[in-house]
Parts: C-alpha cells; structure tokens; sequence
C-alpha cells in the first residue's frame, strides 16, 4: 500500500524478499507520483550501495526502450503503477538486495524517489548433473573394428582346428606303420622260447 504524496514526489514500495529455484526471478517496483511527468526511467539496482545497474527501461506518451547490463539477463516492463523486472539464468552468485529506482526526466523538475527497503533475491544453487564422458570414437568406428576382430578371431580359430585335425591324421598313419615288433604264431605253444630260436640237436650227446 502507497500513501498519496505531494505533487512531484515519488515513493517505491517493493517485495522484501524473492527465492530463486529454477534461475528465474519476476520483481515488481509498485510507486505512486502525483506530478506531471511525461518521460519516465526506472532502473534496477544491485547491492546495498546501489553500486551496479542491472538493467532499465525508459518511456513516454510514446515509444518504451529497454537495456541491461551484459553481466545480467533482465529486461523491464512498464505497467500503469509499477515496473516489472523479469530476470533469468540468474546463478547463486547474483544473490543479494536489488533496489528500484523510479526518475522523472522531462520535464522539469528532475524528481526520483527515495531509496526504498529493496528486495533481496536469493538464488538456490542448481544441483550439478553428473554426466558420463563421452567416448572420443565415433560409434561407428568402433563398431567396424569390432566386427573385423570377430571375423579375424573366427578365421585363426577354423585354421587352428583344421591344422589339428590333419596332424592327429599323420600321428595315426605313423603309428601303424613304425610297430614292427614280431608277434607270435598263434599255434606256438612254448611261450619260453622265441619263434627265431635254432632248435637244439639232442642226439649229438647220445653217442
């Protein structure tokens, strides 16, 4: 609620406080002037000496222009009684108390209000997103190198098997043909003896 002033007087009444949750901030300066202004500048200030300009607007009967500071994302509106400040991406670093400043520029007398309480602006940090590196090989090259691997490994193994198989064939045939080790008869009885022994003349010692 404003009271009614004296003639070329300006009285700025704002929010005391404003919580930032997803970087977006609405601050709205309500005033009352009773004077006979035609062009108007409102700005909106930061910190409690009102050292940085964040942005401002400007109007008349007419045309309506707005600018802000490159170190901010703000731009203002002008409604009957009251400016609007609309800020964005604001970060937790931009916390602090932000003042309205309302001026009469033409014509004469230059007028502008008395500093009000301000509103302070509190921005929440935004929780920081974990994001798992990206692999610096394209997908696709990896799955070329992929599938020329697979192949490669399905080859050597088919070689190895075949190369096996033929060298189990060789060790069989050999084996069949180095066993010369001479059997027995099988009508032999005299196991003491073998098949290649001379058979022993016995009448020599009966004479």
């Amino acid at each position: 609620f404003l009271p009614s002033l004296p003639e070329n007087k300006i009285l700025v009444a704002q929010h005391p406080l404003l919580i930032v949750a997803n970087q977006t901030a609405t601050l709205v300066c309500n005033y009352t002037y009773n004077g006979t202004g035609k062009e108007f500048r409102a700005s909106l200030h930061k910190g409690t000496d009102s050292s940085v300009e964040v942005c401002f607007i400007s109007w008349n009967t007419t045309t309506i222009s707005s600018d802000s500071n490159k170190e901010f994302n703000c731009q203002g509106d002008h409604d009957k009684d009251k400016v609007i400040f609309n800020l964005w991406n604001m970060n937790a670093n931009q916390t602090d108390i932000y003042f309205c400043k309302i001026e009469v520029m033409y014509p004469p007398p230059y007028v502008y209000n008395e500093k009000s309480n301000g509103t302070v602006i509190h921005v929440k940090e935004t929780p920081t997103q974990i994001q798992e590196p990206r692999s610096a090989i394209p997908l696709w090259v990896l799955a070329t190198v992929t599938g020329i691997l697979a192949v490669y490994s399905m080859l050597i193994t088919a070689v190895f098997i075949n190369y096996w198989q033929k060298s189990k064939k060789n060790i069989y045939h050999q084996s069949d043909y180095m066993n010369m080790t001479p059997r027995h008869a099988p009508y032999q009885k005299n196991k003491g003896y073998p098949s290649y022994a001379p058979t022993r003349d016995y009448t020599a010692y009966r004479s």
